[in-house]
């Protein structure tokens, strides 16, 4: 499991948009993982 971070040194950039397509932000071969193992599911 990888650890948390508390702090980050990075560039950050709100995306004010509704809708947004994170395939144009990382396109699927660029991500390390595509299945949903390990996630949560969000409270109802």
């Amino acid at each position: 499991m990888a650890e948390k971070f508390t702090q980050h040194t990075g560039l950050v950039v709100p995306l004010d948009a509704a809708n947004v397509d994170t395939d144009a932000i990382i396109p699927k071969q660029f991500l390390q993982k595509v299945t949903r193992t390990g996630l949560r599911r969000p409270p109802v």
